[in-house]
């Protein structure tokens, strides 16, 4: 081979790397501690308590699941918007598996959306923002 197409071929390789790298800290840049300090972080001890009354919508994510760490960013934006409305939370299904399983969470990332401790709506996979604030409002106007 001529020294163009070697040269060519390393430009591609490292092009390949720095976008996997890319995509890897887009990924992983929400793991950890939650991006807002309004949400709230509820276990299997607390939960029921916490979405006993008002408006809650609770993120169902665990940290191994690539999906719950695209969802992570929206759910804190969503906590700055409308957290005088409604009481957005986590909870880790990994660390606290009695309620993911009493509410039947098969898959992650699940968003349920509880109205004085009664689920009122129920999302599975990746939501927009604005998917899940009609959510939120459909269960202030209910």
């Amino acid at each position: 081979m001529n020294n163009y197409v070697w040269i060519a071929l390393g430009a591609l390789i490292l092009w390949m790397v720095f976008s996997a790298y890319r995509r890897y800290r887009l990924l992983t840049k929400s793991a950890g501690r939650p991006d807002s300090e309004k949400l709230v972080i509820l276990t299997d001890a607390t939960f029921k308590k916490q979405i006993s009354k008002g408006v809650s919508l609770v993120d169902f994510w665990a940290d191994w699941c690539t999906p719950c760490k695209i969802q992570g960013p929206i759910v804190s934006e969503l906590a700055e918007e409308v957290s005088d409305k409604a009481k957005i939370c986590k909870l880790d299904v990994q660390n606290n598996q009695k309620m993911a399983g009493e509410l039947g969470i098969r898959n992650i990332p699940t968003i349920l959306i509880f109205k004085d401790g009664e689920v009122v709506q129920r999302f599975v996979g990746v939501k927009t923002k604005p998917v899940l604030l009609k959510g939120i409002n459909a269960a202030l106007k209910a």
